[in-house]
C-alpha cells in the first residue's frame, strides 16, 4: 500500500469513527438522561455535535460522551446548543396573512379552542399567535399549550422578555403580516429589553414535552409544528406525524414549516391542503 492509499484509509477510518462515536453518544444520552436523538437527521445532527465538541473544548465526541454521562450541567448545555433555533415574531409574514384568511374564519365558529405549539423554542411564535388572536377578538376563547424539549427555552418563553434590538424586525414582520394595530401596544420597554404584556399569555400552559418519546396529551383544534420535523429522519417523521394526527380534532388544522412536508409519510390521505405553499392542512380523516 502506497502512502496516498494509506492516507485515504486513515481519513476514511476517522470519518467512520466519528459516525460510530455519534451513535454511541446518542445511545448513552438516551440511556442516562432519557432524551432520544437517535432518529434525528444524521448529517445536521453530527455537524451540531462537532460544534459542541469545539465549544466545550474536549478532544473528541467520545470525550464529550464520558463527561456528559456524569455532568447534568453539561447535558443542559448540550441541549441548549443542539436545540438552538432561528426564530422571530411573525416570521414568514405571508404565512400569517394566509392563516388570517383561511383558518381564522374556521376558528371563529367555535366557542372554545385549544392550540398546541409543539417545539415552541423561546416563544416568539406563540406570542405572534396570541397577538393575532387578540386582534381577531377571540383570545379569551383559546387555551394554548406551548411545549418544548428544552426547559431553558421554555423558561425564556414564559418570561416573554426579548432584546429591544429585535423589535424593529418584529414590527416590520407584524405589519407585513396584516397587523391592524401598533405593535408597540403589545410590549413594554425598559433596560434594553421588550417585555410582552402579561395579559396576552394568561391562557398559555408552558410545559416540557418530547415529541420523540412522549404521548399525545390532549385534543387540539390547531397544531403548530413548524421547523421541527426537518431535524428528524423519515422513520421518526412518520412516528411524530401519527402523534400529531392523533392529537387533532376531526377537522383540526395542522401547520408545518415551509421546508417540511407530508409527502414522505403515511398520513397524506388524512389531510386536505388549505395552503400548500404555507403548509396549512386540515384533517379530513
Amino acid at each position: 500500500m502506497n502512502e496516498e492509499d494509506q492516507q485515504s484509509v486513515e481519513v476514511s477510518t476517522e470519518i467512520d469513527l466519528e459516525d460510530i462515536e455519534v451513535r454511541l453518544l446518542l445511545e448513552a444520552i438516551y440511556q442516562r438522561w432519557g432524551y432520544d436523538f437517535r432518529d434525528y437527521a444524521p448529517i445536521s445532527l453530527k455537524r451540531r455535535i462537532l460544534r459542541i465538541v469545539e465549544i466545550e473544548k474536549v478532544q473528541s465526541i467520545s470525550a464529550l460522551q464520558e463527561q456528559i454521562l456524569r455532568d447534568s450541567s453539561l447535558m443542559q448545555r448540550f441541549l441548549n446548543q443542539l436545540m438552538v433555533s432561528v426564530t422571530s415574531m411573525f416570521r414568514d409574514p405571508h404565512f400569517y396573512l394566509s392563516f388570517r384568511k383561511l383558518v381564522m374564519p374556521l376558528l371563529k365558529e367555535k366557542q372554545q379552542l385549544r392550540i398546541w405549539h409543539a417545539g415552541c423554542a423561546s416563544g416568539e411564535e406563540v406570542y405572534s399567535m396570541l397577538i393575532l388572536l387578540h386582534e381577531e377578538g377571540i383570545i379569551d376563547r383559546v387555551r394554548i399549550y406551548a411545549t418544548d424539549l428544552d426547559q431553558t427555552g421554555l423558561d425564556k418563553a414564559r418570561q416573554g422578555i426579548y432584546s429591544i434590538d429585535s423589535i424593529k424586525e418584529y414590527t416590520e414582520n407584524f405589519q407585513a403580516a396584516g397587523g391592524k394595530t401598533p405593535f408597540s401596544n403589545y410590549y413594554y420597554s425598559g433596560h434594553g429589553n421588550a417585555v410582552m404584556r402579561r395579559d396576552l399569555s394568561e391562557n398559555v400552559v408552558w410545559a416540557q414535552h418530547n415529541l420523540v418519546t412522549d404521548a399525545s396529551f390532549n385534543e387540539f383544534d390547531v397544531i403548530f409544528c413548524r421547523n421541527v420535523l426537518i431535524y428528524f429522519n423519515e422513520k421518526l417523521q412518520d412516528r411524530v406525524h401519527k402523534l400529531l394526527h392523533d392529537s387533532l380534532t376531526e377537522d383540526g388544522i395542522l401547520i408545518l414549516g415551509r421546508q417540511e412536508s407530508l409527502r414522505l409519510t403515511s398520513h397524506v390521505p388524512n389531510y386536505s391542503a388549505l395552503d400548500r405553499r404555507e403548509k396549512i392542512y386540515q384533517r379530513i380523516q
